[in-house]
């Protein structure tokens, strides 16, 4: 494609790390792959690996040039946030690892820029992601998750007076 941008957008899961990968071009978005990553059972630092080293294929073989990243919200459970915050920094280091500027968006941003609720469930995103993408199925709600986050991504540029995010790097929250 001309003047596009691919966007590889990742929601983290210590179980199953979901992976999005997509084009904008103007302002359309064109599906180029999505996925899920499921580590095995077992020890903490081998389930780590499986996410970093399957998300550096995925970097490889669809060769993004930016990464989103959903962010870990404060679980009632603190273990579970510690464990998803570890699968988080091991798909950041993916990206980091290849030289990938990676912006971080919340849940609620997420949602609010595909569903238009940032409260909206997991089906409705699904929805509205399989509709805004043209997909013939349904995503899995992990695949689904992370097309979202880098649709997410996609249109934060353009909501900045429709600047160009290429050659820009997002350095605490700012574009650079």
């Amino acid at each position: 494609m001309g003047d596009s941008i691919r966007i590889l957008g990742i929601d983290p899961g210590l179980r199953i790390t979901g992976f999005g990968v997509l084009d904008k071009e103007g302002q359309k978005l064109h599906y180029v792959a999505s996925g899920c990553i499921k580590t095995p059972d077992g020890e903490l630092p081998k389930r780590l690996k499986v996410i970093l080293n399957s998300l550096g294929e995925v970097i490889a073989q669809h060769q993004p040039y930016q990464v989103a990243v959903e962010k870990v919200f404060v679980n009632v459970n603190p273990q579970s946030t510690l464990l998803l915050g570890q699968a988080r920094g091991a798909a950041i280091c993916a990206a980091v690892l290849a030289n990938l500027p990676v912006a971080e968006y919340t849940a609620l941003q997420v949602k609010q820029a595909v569903v238009g609720n940032g409260h909206a469930d997991k089906k409705q995103v699904q929805a509205m992601v399989q509709r805004l993408l043209k997909l013939s199925g349904t995503p899995s709600p992990d695949a689904a998750d992370a097309l979202a986050c880098a649709i997410c991504h996609a249109h934060s540029g353009m909501g900045l007076g429709a600047l160009a995010t290429k050659g820009l790097r997002m350095k605490n929250g700012r574009l650079s």
